[in-house]
């Protein structure tokens, strides 16, 4: 599998579909618009790693996710709750995978807790 396609895969990850699905449950803040912008993020940080390519510099990889992470950061506060405790496992695992197939480990950032939780605020 190339360094691209080991990027794609990690989509099947997505939890915005079981967050639609709250939505019809009560849970209002799960509006289409407020998953497709979430979604977006993360499609956004596969995009560009993919553009940088496997052999990049790490430090350029970490900087996409800081920028991910930054801007999950800013739409947790635009919507007010989107990132709740069930959210911030679903998107600190999928961060995980997207980690792993950009050729880095989890473990080596935040004491091991992930690459997320270096400026996390959810």
């Amino acid at each position: 599998m190339t360094y691209k396609e080991q990027l794609d895969a990690t989509k099947q990850y997505y939890p915005f579909d079981k967050w639609r699905d709250g939505y019809d449950n009560g849970l209002e803040q799960y509006t289409a618009e407020n998953c497709n912008k979430t979604k977006a993020v993360f499609d956004t940080l596969i995009e560009k790693l993919g553009a940088l390519g496997a052999d990049a510099k790490e430090s350029d990889k970490v900087e996409l996710f800081r920028t991910a992470v930054l801007s999950l950061n800013a739409l947790n506060d635009e919507i007010g709750g989107l990132i709740e405790t069930g959210e911030r496992e679903d998107l600190c695992a999928l961060i995980d995978q997207i980690t792993i197939a950009a050729g880095m480990n989890p473990k080596d950032y935040a004491g091991g807790e992930g690459i997320a939780d270096e400026w996390r605020e959810w």
